[in-house]
């Protein structure tokens, strides 16, 4: 393709990216431009629908920040194109939502394997094929979070397609069967619950990319269930200082 081909939904051509091969994959559009900030000579690079795209530095090399969206089938998207135009890792910094009683708001959860509840990857692969992280951005997040000093997490996350079906099961039709799984998740030892993680792990296997996700824990359900102490926590500042390490150490 040409270096000045535009990309459909995200707006950007290879020349937007001056050679970037990482990107840090933030859900919401209002975040990039904090998380730019953070880098050297961030500059703006694009708007189009939910993707807003930056261009900074670390070490000397060029790294995207670029919003995808909520839910599986705007990261596929953002992943399908950028892969197009040559990037090859991809960090995803989110929030989530707490599944066991020690994973507490402001902690950090690191996904090193996502449950499909969604309808993105379905369309990629068999259910029976896991939606993994690549290792060495696995390696390089807990590593990050690590130095940093970050209350930290490593397992496997939750992902759906229905906010309101996991936060008010009881008011769909098929109540029962997203009550039972959700207990069924949790036993199974699953740390939290989010939107995006299992379509990018998913499409980073299917085109051979590398990408992983660091994530805020925002609340805990269970532990507001359980009458425990349960704060809520929006300071999204570790979780992207732990991106951002994981990039320098994967350039």
């Amino acid at each position: 393709m040409k270096n000045s081909e535009r990309m459909y939904h995200i707006g950007l051509t290879k020349d937007d990216l001056c050679g970037a091969r990482h990107a840090i994959l933030p859900g919401d559009p209002g975040r990039v431009e904090k998380i730019a900030s953070l880098l050297c000579n961030p500059r703006k690079i694009g708007v189009n629908r939910e993707y807003t795209s930056y261009l900074g530095e670390l070490k000397g090399q060029n790294v995207l920040v670029i919003s995808t969206g909520m839910g599986g089938p705007s990261t596929a998207i953002c992943v399908e194109e950028l892969a197009l135009l040559g990037v090859e890792y991809y960090i995803r910094v989110g929030t989530c939502g707490g599944m066991q009683m020690d994973v507490l708001a402001g902690d950090i959860v690191i996904a090193q394997g996502a449950i499909r509840q969604e309808g993105t990857s379905r369309e990629y692969l068999p259910i029976e094929y896991p939606a993994t992280a690549d290792f060495d951005c696995l390696l390089a997040l807990r590593e990050s979070a690590e130095e940093l000093g970050a209350a930290s997490h490593m397992g496997v996350v939750q992902c759906k397609d229905s906010f309101y079906g996991q936060h008010s099961p009881e008011t769909m039709p098929i109540a029962k069967e997203l009550e039972s799984k959700w207990k069924a998740w949790i036993a199974g030892g699953a740390l939290a619950s989010e939107m995006e993680t299992a379509a990018l792990y998913t499409v980073c296997s299917v085109r051979r990319l590398h990408g992983a996700a660091v994530l805020l824990v925002v609340w805990n359900q269970e532990r507001e269930a359980a009458g425990l102490g349960n704060d809520t926590k929006f300071d999204m500042e570790l979780a992207i200082k732990v991106a951002i390490k994981a990039i320098e150490k994967l350039l």
